[in-house]
């Protein structure tokens, strides 16, 4: 017993790191024996001679720096298949923009674009100026190629997992008629939404970027 104690005191004074095990041996089962005191997490218990004592614990419970990144984490701004480039002022459009971002929290495939924002730059999105995307929708792919009308519908809906809901618009005739269909829309989608015409909403927007040069000064 005497021999026990001196391994004990000897264990005390020494640098708890030299304990340390690798990384892949942290995790303990709770089910191992408590003849091997070195890879328990808990204290021995109490033995006859009424000396107690406990090793610390070697596998934590702090968080692991390398451990994988959990599945639901956003994805890398760098994953996107497809820029969808949106009228952030049309009701009817947004229910369909809010219904692909919560799609898209799984898949983070799509990169929203508004064009109303003053911050939209056609230089950063293939050149598609306010008045060419207001016209129609259009999506930029990854690799820089142009959609448009229902085939941006269609890959939008295909990169979030419901490429099914457009799939019959691959297909002759039925894509011609939904293009048609689409055309109609978009033209007159601005009255439908009780806004003003395009020509009108073009004119409210550059008299404001006249005036809001400096943008310290002018917040509409």
């Amino acid at each position: 017993m005497a021999a026990f104690r001196n391994a004990i005191s000897v264990g005390k004074q020494a640098n708890t790191s030299l304990f340390s095990l690798p990384r892949f041996l942290r995790t303990t089962p709770n089910h191992i024996s408590a003849s091997n005191p070195f890879l328990r997490s808990t204290p021995l218990p109490r033995h006859q001679s009424g000396l107690k004592f406990s090793i610390r614990s070697i596998n934590g419970t702090a968080a692991d720096p390398m451990a994988p990144k959990k599945e639901n984490q956003e994805p890398s701004s760098q994953s996107w298949e497809i820029k969808m480039l949106y009228d952030g002022e049309c009701p009817l459009c947004m229910r369909e923009v809010n219904m692909l971002r919560d799609r898209n929290e799984k898949y983070g495939t799509i990169k929203f674009v508004d064009i109303s924002s003053d911050e939209y730059s056609p230089e950063d999105n293939q050149g598609l100026d306010y008045k060419t995307v207001m016209g129609r929708i259009h999506g930029i792919l990854s690799d820089g190629t142009i959609v448009k009308d229902v085939e941006a519908f269609r890959k939008l809906y295909e990169v979030v997992g419901l490429g099914w809901v457009y799939a019959i618009t691959k297909y002759e005739p039925v894509a011609s008629i939904a293009d048609a269909v689409y055309g109609v829309w978009a033209k007159y989608r601005l009255q439908v939404t009780g806004r003003p015409p395009l020509e009108e909403v073009l004119e409210t927007r550059r008299k404001k970027k006249e005036i809001c040069e400096d943008d310290k000064v002018c917040k509409m």
